[in-house]
């Protein structure tokens, strides 16, 4: 009886903790038949080794996902996403189980317990100085800082795994954080050279020219670079200054379609709010807006913002820009009065760049190359059930012609004795 009261105990307290940690205003609230589709497809039998529609997909993820499904709907988009992609990243990490990495030191602690008190620090579930919420964030922090030595502890990183710890257990939160940062490649943005992040303020800024030109120029005027608001942006996908349910949606857009969702909000984020960007006419006022303004949207530009980034592909402007990047950069350092020191050590640090950009478009070359030998294998599985249905086909028509012929000349024979007169036959006439 007591065994069973622990457990009753045991299980009151996770609906508890469940419901802190999902203590957040949604912006799409799920309608019922939504929420169907998604247990649906959550309950299907063997779902790990299974291609679901891409459209449906969207569409599901387009409508709204339920808040207390959104960690399990994860995991799934997380599945899918490895299912598409068969052949994985090279920069894959150590496959060393969780529990053994939280056995060990990491030279990162003071770092990430600093960061703790910092992380959600209203949210009630990471709000108490290190209780439940901040010891499973540290544990998460510390066991990646271990598992990926390059990268180790970066700010931004507690905002990240913070999410994903409201979402679903530590443990599995662990899963996601990895999924995210090596399969995702998040983790190139977190490095210390932070090449990557200065690649992508340069794109958000040359896509910022491409669809709001004026709002480009006004930023130029006043010497406004995308680093001085965007960064914390990319680094937290906009976990600290945006409310949780926004935060959450642009979760279940990266999970979905990947890391470009973070250019794609951000540029529907500035453009949304170009007219009051646009009265500021100096520096502070500027960035204290885009900060501070901005982020406090309405939930009705929450939902506007989001359905928007589903309809951009911003995807071959990102590609173009980050070699538009490297070539400046070389131009720059061909054109700059340096020494011969500074001139190789900056020669050295591009091309250190470039060859990590050169395996990463190796990596993704040898990815679609398996997807064009697997579409190359459908396609042949496809045309030889074709041919096997057509001969069936020709089969099933001539033996509707043999039936045809048949019929017809069961309806011939039936048809001749009705074709007959009956012969008539007179009675003999009889003597007197």
């Amino acid at each position: 009886m007591e065994k069973e009261n622990q457990k009753l105990q045991a299980s009151e307290n996770d609906l508890l903790n469940k419901r802190l940690k999902l203590d957040y205003e949604e912006i799409t609230p799920c309608l019922k038949e939504v929420t169907t589709v998604w247990e649906k497809m959550l309950s299907t039998p063997g779902r790990s080794k299974i291609k679901f529609d891409m459209e449906k997909m969207h569409s599901a993820v387009g409508q709204g996902v339920p808040r207390h499904h959104r960690g399990e709907i994860w995991k799934f988009l997380a599945e899918q996403f490895h299912l598409k992609h068969q052949f994985p990243s090279k920069q894959q990490p150590k496959d060393v189980p969780y529990k053994e990495l939280l056995k060990q030191l990491t030279s990162q602690q003071h770092a990430i317990l600093i960061d703790l008190g910092r992380t959600f620090p209203t949210h009630p579930y990471f709000s108490a100085q290190l209780g439940a919420g901040q010891l499973s964030l540290y544990n998460i922090l510390k066991a990646y800082s271990l598992l990926d030595q390059e990268v180790g502890y970066c700010q931004g990183l507690s905002f990240v795994a913070g999410i994903l710890l409201l979402h679903m257990s530590e443990d599995e939160a662990f899963k996601m954080l990895k999924f995210l940062m090596f399969d995702m490649g998040l983790r190139k943005q977190y490095r210390p050279d932070m090449i990557i992040l200065q690649i992508q303020m340069y794109q958000l800024s040359r896509l910022l020219h491409d669809y709001h030109r004026d709002l480009y120029n006004h930023l130029e005027e006043h010497e406004i670079g995308p680093s001085l608001y965007a960064a914390p942006w990319f680094l937290t996908m906009f976990a600290t200054q945006f409310p949780l349910g926004f935060v959450a949606r642009v979760f279940d857009m990266i999970f979905l379609q990947g890391t470009e969702v973070i250019f794609k909000v951000a540029l529907s984020l500035l453009g949304s709010h170009k007219p009051l960007i646009l009265q500021h006419e100096n520096l502070e006022t500027i960035v204290d807006f885009i900060k501070s303004t901005l982020p406090n949207l309405g939930l009705v530009q929450m939902e506007k913002t989001i359905n928007q980034v589903f309809e951009m592909d911003i995807a071959k402007q990102l590609q173009a820009y980050e070699v538009e990047y490297h070539v400046l950069q070389e131009e720059l350092i061909d054109s700059s009065p340096l020494s011969d020191n500074q001139r190789m050590d900056k020669l050295e640090k591009t091309n250190s760049s470039l060859r990590k950009q050169n395996l990463d478009l190796l990596e993704q070359l040898q990815v679609a190359n398996g997807r064009i030998q697997s579409l190359e294998a459908t396609i042949e599985k496809l045309l030889s059930s074709e041919s096997k249905l057509k001969q069936a086909m020709l089969t099933l028509e001539l033996e509707r012609s043999a039936l045809l012929q048949t019929v017809e000349e069961l309806q011939r024979r039936s048809a001749e004795p009705s074709d007959r007169e009956p012969e008539c036959t007179q009675p003999e006439p009889t003597g007197d």
